[in-house]
């Protein structure tokens, strides 16, 4: 059996950082509504490929994080991500399985629950209307997904990540 390779972290933390790069970043103009969260999908991904190194407190301090990078109330994505993290390693076995298609609707019903998650905090706060543009980032995350895992999974296998 390889041994596990000690650069694992840096390549965590650098598409950690890209994601998080991609998260306030305007790709094209008038698109900030649809930009997917890349943070969540990284995380999930991370989750379900090395549960045994990357886990809740792992995702919870991006989530912070992501808090302060997005300027959000302090601890709102530390809760989601957090949550994620959980649900993707308490399935791991599963999902791994899973064609990915079937990845898609576990990773829908995530960034779902952590949308109605975000819209309840916010509506705690002050009283929200709910636009149809609130949830154009569950769909693009869904669409995105195929992409975000052969990318991450190519990394592990180039980097020979175990």
């Amino acid at each position: 059996m390889p041994s596990p390779s000690p650069f694992a972290p840096v390549y965590f933390l650098a598409t950690l950082a890209i994601a998080m790069t991609l998260r306030i970043m305007d790709l094209f103009p008038g698109t900030v509504e649809f930009n997917p969260d890349w943070i969540a999908l990284v995380l999930i991904y991370w989750s379900i490929a090395l549960p045994e190194r990357f886990g809740v407190f792992t995702a919870f301090a991006a989530g912070l994080l992501t808090d302060v990078l997005t300027s959000h109330l302090l601890g709102q994505y530390a809760l989601i991500y957090a949550l994620f993290s959980y649900f993707s390693i308490r399935q791991h076995r599963r999902l791994r399985q899973f064609p990915l298609i079937q990845q898609c609707v576990f990773v829908f019903f995530c960034l779902l629950c952590g949308q109605s998650l975000i819209f309840g905090m916010e509506s705690m706060q002050a009283a929200n209307r709910l636009p149809l543009s609130f949830w154009y980032p569950v769909l693009t995350g869904t669409l995105v997904w195929p992409l975000v895992f052969m990318v991450l999974r190519a990394i592990r296998v180039l980097a020979r990540i175990s």
